[in-house]
């Protein structure tokens, strides 16, 4: 039996790389997109001309019947959501302290959570109807250790942890898992897309590794948290930074 797995943001980067990684592996993915739909396309192009399964699902996931609908729209076509990766991007502005409005922090930590909440509430029914389902959420090492400018990423994304710790908790006696990815600083144009190559170069320089963790790197480590074999891992955040940050 094949299990399905709803993939958010999944038309490039981490997302797109999870799709083909967890397609290679037998799932039939869902690559959600919000405005990106020809980048969508090609995911589904690739995994289907590797063999896989997939279809381009587009939805805006801090809207409520955006995400009602996908949902529906799966079910109705693979009759269930096994795994979810939450996995797309809520824009945020990177400033000081001193230089922070509170509608840019305030609309950072609305959005993000709204967005985990409502993608959250969609599937979990349907996997409590059936004692099974994984829950996986990308966030960032930013959450436990500040870095210069990046106040409103880093509180939304610590507020989204303790909420899948939550989570996690309560729906453990139902069989469904609730876990977290945090990668270091990844090597993707649109990721990085507000900083500067220079600090770009240096994160990567600074590394142990001496270089930026690759989508696909990520990818497999999702991969993990959405099979049988982490059915008694949960609550716990995976990091694949490098050694950058060990707890």
């Amino acid at each position: 039996m094949s299990r399905v797995a709803v993939i958010t943001g999944a038309s490039r980067g981490i997302g797109a790389a999870t799709a083909q990684v967890l397609a290679q592996q037998g799932f039939r993915v869902v690559v959600n997109y919000r405005s990106s739909a020809e980048e969508a396309d090609e995911v589904v192009a690739a995994v289907s001309a590797s063999g896989g399964q997939a279809v381009a699902i587009r939805a805006d996931v801090t809207v409520p019947g955006d995400v009602a609908a996908m949902v529906d729209e799966t079910i109705g076509k693979w009759g269930r959501v096994d795994v979810l990766v939450h996995n797309a991007l809520i824009p945020y502005d990177v400033t000081s302290f001193v230089d922070l409005r509170w509608e840019q922090l305030g609309d950072k930590l609305e959005r993000e959570l709204r967005a985990a909440f409502l993608v959250t509430k969609a599937v979990v029914p349907d996997m409590m109807s059936r004692n099974y389902g994984r829950l996986i959420y990308l966030t960032t090492v930013l959450s436990r250790q500040p870095r210069q400018g990046m106040i409103t990423l880093g509180t939304a994304k610590a507020a989204m942890d303790q909420f899948v710790r939550y989570v996690a908790l309560e729906l453990a006696p139902h069989g469904i898992t609730a876990n977290l990815v945090s990668p270091a600083t990844v090597a993707d144009t649109t990721a990085n897309a507000l900083l500067e190559a220079t600090e770009i170069h240096q994160l990567g320089a600074t590394n142990p590794m001496g270089r930026l963790v690759r989508p696909e790197e990520v990818a497999k480590s999702v991969a993990f948290l959405a099979s049988a074999d982490s059915a008694f891992t949960t609550g716990h955040c995976l990091e694949v930074n490098g050694g950058l940050a060990m707890n």
